[in-house]
């Protein structure tokens, strides 16, 4: 069936810039043009109105996004009492178990965690409270005791050598992976079903799910992969899993996502080659969670299964061993291997502090760069989380968002979420309002690296990102123009239409 849909602007950011309706052949856009319109078994009016190709977030968690939406709201609190009172009001519903996300100290009036004997004092049940990056958790005895995170590194201890309650890499890992894999199958499928609903209710038509089986376990996503299909909106997934055939046995072409080559700048395990402005010890620089013989074993291995790669970076070091390996593994290819491994995109999640020649040579290698601008706004300005971990020298140069466009690399945008929210018109407002102003985009450089620029990142320049001839049918409709809207923070659309199906209906 054809639909026409009537607006006053469509923004292809393609060959013909701007229309007035969108003619829809199923799953696919016929045309967009001017004037007097096709015949349509059905028509649709939106007068007034601007459409916009959907956004694609390149870096999403699904399950905890709903985990986090729905769960305590501990990102509102603003010490640690406070959190621990959000806490104590829900052990009132008697749960028989904690899980919430989203506690950032860096904006308490006193950055001081609880103690472990205050989140032993709620209760006996397992209480796990994770910081807004992930890198953190926050755990009592029970939960301790019932994960099995003491057999694992990164359960800090105090003098006397009793835990602190704080929990770091692997037992971090371990911690969450023990909670994640308490879900029933169909608690997972509505949590994934919520989010992606979630998603199109802010005008996103497509999603790069980052699974973490050392975090969340394998089962999650396997329950996915079952009913990914039916998802209100597109669902790439990367899972970090270094078993390359597991991977290929799930049907999947790519690898990685959230593979960690080291941690976060909030938890200070971000690996940096200078130590941490606030670090405890002199020497604190972070910690590289793999071996480089580790990596470009999977590296290598994987690219020649013909799989996408992706991997966590975040700090110089971090960076620096990605950019190291795989340019070993670019070495030992021939030259037809060297233009198959320019052609697969290799990615780069997050890629917050490049120094010296990082950005050159990963232009060289044709590696793309999932960014999260977000991130900037959140903690990248003046006095914020970033310059207190780093110094205002190291901070005021990083996330080079610009820099990165106009040294030719591939760019995509995405959230983290739930590290933060799962929302592209604060992504949009993020890249126009850098901390640095000359690495400032414009509203249409921004739209682009959220529709176009995420399209490339995960091959589907050819289906997504834009509205011509051929492409799916993914857009979003707003009631102000998105592009010329003086502030898009709270912007919604009125419909969202992914693969021509009306999703989201405001």
């Amino acid at each position: 069936m054809k639909t026409l849909y009537r607006a006053s602007r469509v923004y292809t950011l393609g060959h013909r810039a701007i229309g007035e309706w969108l003619l829809v052949d199923g799953r696919h856009v016929e045309r967009v043009g001017v004037g007097d319109a096709p015949e349509a078994e059905r028509e649709v009016d939106l007068p007034g109105t601007t459409i916009l190709p959907g956004f694609i977030d390149t870096h999403v968690h699904l399950t905890g996004t709903t985990l986090s939406e729905i769960g305590i709201p501990i990102d509102r609190a603003r010490s640690g009492s406070e959190m621990l009172g959000f806490v104590a009001e829900e052990l009132r519903h008697e749960p028989t178990k904690i899980l919430a996300h989203g506690f950032d100290e860096s904006r308490w009036n006193r950055p001081e965690l609880p103690t472990f004997a205050e989140l032993d004092e709620l209760g006996d049940i397992p209480l796990i409270l994770i910081r807004a990056d992930s890198h953190i958790a926050l755990a009592n005895t029970a939960a301790i005791r019932l994960s099995g995170a003491m057999d694992e590194d990164g359960v800090d201890t105090g003098a006397d050598g009793r835990p602190t309650g704080v929990i770091r890499r692997k037992a971090n890992r371990r911690l969450q992976r023990w909670f994640h894999e308490s879900l029933s199958d169909h608690e997972l499928r509505e949590l994934q079903l919520q989010a992606t609903a979630f998603a199109a209710s802010r005008g996103v038509t497509a999603v790069n799910e980052m699974a973490i089986p050392l975090s969340h376990g394998r089962r999650e996503v396997e329950v996915l992969l079952t009913h990914r299909d039916r998802l209100p909106v597109d669902v790439s997934v990367y899972v970090a899993d270094t078993d390359i055939p597991w991977v290929m046995d799930l049907g999947l072409e790519t690898l990685g996502g959230d593979l960690s080559l080291d941690g976060s700048i909030g938890a200070r395990t971000a690996a940096v080659s200078e130590p941490y402005a606030d670090a405890h010890g002199d020497a604190e620089t972070g910690v590289l969670y793999e071996t480089d013989d580790e990596m470009a074993e999977c590296f290598h291995n994987a690219h020649l299964a013909g799989l996408q790669v992706a991997c966590h970076a975040i700090g110089d070091l971090a960076i620096e061993q990605a950019l190291r390996v795989w340019e070993r593994v670019y070495r030992s290819l021939d030259s037809r291997e060297r233009r198959h491994f320019r052609a697969r995109r290799h990615r780069i999640e997050h890629f917050e502090i490049p120094v010296g020649t990082q950005v050159e040579r990963a232009a060289a290698l044709g590696l793309a760069i999932s960014v999260q601008p977000a991130f900037d706004a959140e903690w990248g300005h003046p006095g914020g989380l970033y310059e207190r971990r780093l110094g205002e020298r190291r901070a005021q140069a990083m996330n080079p968002f610009a820099k990165l466009l106009s040294r030719g690399l591939e760019v995509g945008a995405g959230s983290d979420s739930p590290v933060t929210p799962l929302d592209p018109m604060y992504g949009l407002w993020a890249l126009e309002s850098h901390h640095d102003p000359t690495q400032r985009l414009t509203r249409e450089e921004a739209v682009r690296l959220f529709t176009a620029g995420s399209a490339r990142l995960a091959h589907l320049e050819d289906k997504k990102g834009r509205l011509e001839p051929g492409m799916q049918a993914d857009f979003a409709v707003y009631d102000q123009d998105p592009l010329t809207v003086e502030d898009p923070r709270g912007l919604r659309p009125i419909l969202t239409v992914s693969r021509g199906r009306e999703v989201f209906a405001a």
